[in-house]
């Protein structure tokens, strides 16, 4: 497994190959102009010759500062800076494509519950895009339906789970929405702030031992941890409270990845808000195959952050 500094060690190559190519590329087009220019004085230079001599001379030399010119702004410069970032990519790509593993653990958003092509949600969505993309990055999915901070937490002593994130180089989080889903149970005729606020306080206490033990059993490992979204917002609207208890419990879980090194928070809620798109399954809860592709699309966009010097960056995900 290659840790965090292996990928900011390819980053930093890529950077140093590319502006090294860049400097070669403005030497050899000073050249040119230095010698082009040195034609044109010698002419000068020459006092003795007729002038017929002198003009015919220097029209030469402006020819060949012109045609100079010409090759080193169009055919070089284009095809040479794309060869050389080319190399660029490649050199920084072996690096990236490593013994690369991905773990996603999680509720029933990363098991991929409402999927109606049963192709494993966001998460068997990544997976397809980095094997179209010929990229050497697996992907182990251990979400289960109603897990809550808690479960989770009690399902990280599983030997498969634990053992599956000590080899992990990323490892994606979708929980607490069974947390939320919990507290409204009891409280739907009634919803008030406060009983969220309260169990807002634990979901925190229990996400950051989460982080924690992953982080015991994989210290190199990034965590990403994925916000919610508000499902009721279609057919609750009009509950303002359900949306605030949604924006207060992603902004807690937000503000505690903050507070780590290798945690990021990666939010959804915008993404299912304000949109005439169908984006929910026949149960109104979780995503539908659509939902779930705005979803991988998000999470590609932040997987690729740390690494813009490779092919990643230019990766798609299949419509």
């Amino acid at each position: 497994m290659k840790n965090k500094r292996v990928t900011w060690m390819s980053i930093f190559i890529g950077i140093l190959l590319l502006s090294g190519c860049l400097y070669l590329l403005l030497q050899d087009r000073n050249q040119t102009q230095v010698e082009s220019v040195k034609a044109v004085a010698s002419v000068k230079r020459d006092q003795t010759e007729s002038t017929e001599d002198r003009a015919a001379e220097v029209a030469k030399a402006q020819e060949e500062v012109q045609t100079a010119q010409v090759e080193v702004s169009d055919k070089p410069i284009t095809e040479n800076i794309k060869d050389k970032v080319r190399e660029v990519v490649e050199v920084a790509l072996d690096f990236f494509k490593k013994d690369q593993k991905i773990v996603a653990i999680g509720d029933s958003l990363t098991e991929g519950i409402g999927d109606e092509t049963e192709n494993g949600g966001y998460v068997g969505i990544l997976n397809h895009t980095f094997e179209d993309n010929n990229l050497n990055i697996t992907v182990e999915n251990y979400g289960k339906k109603g897990n809550r901070t808690d479960q989770l937490l009690k399902r990280l002593e599983k030997e498969d789970v634990a053992s599956a994130i000590k080899d992990a180089d990323i490892v994606l989080i979708t929980i607490g929405a069974n947390d939320i889903m919990n507290v409204l149970k009891s409280n739907f005729m009634n919803v008030t702030m406060e009983p969220f606020q309260e169990e807002r306080v634990k979901y925190i206490e229990r996400l950051e031992a989460i982080f924690t033990k992953v982080n015991e059993l994989n210290p190199d490992t990034q965590i990403y941890l994925i916000g919610f979204y508000n499902p009721f917002e279609r057919h609750f609207g009009e509950i303002k409270e359900l949306g605030m208890i949604i924006d207060s419990w992603n902004e807690a879980g937000k503000s505690l990845a903050e507070k780590y090194d290798h945690v990021r928070y990666i939010p959804t809620k915008d993404l299912f808000s304000n949109t005439t798109l169908d984006l929910l399954a026949e149960d109104e809860f979780h995503p539908n195959t659509t939902g779930y592709k705005l979803m991988a699309q998000r999470v590609l966009e932040y997987l690729k952050e740390p690494n813009k010097e490779t092919e990643i960056n230019s990766v798609d995900v299949p419509s």
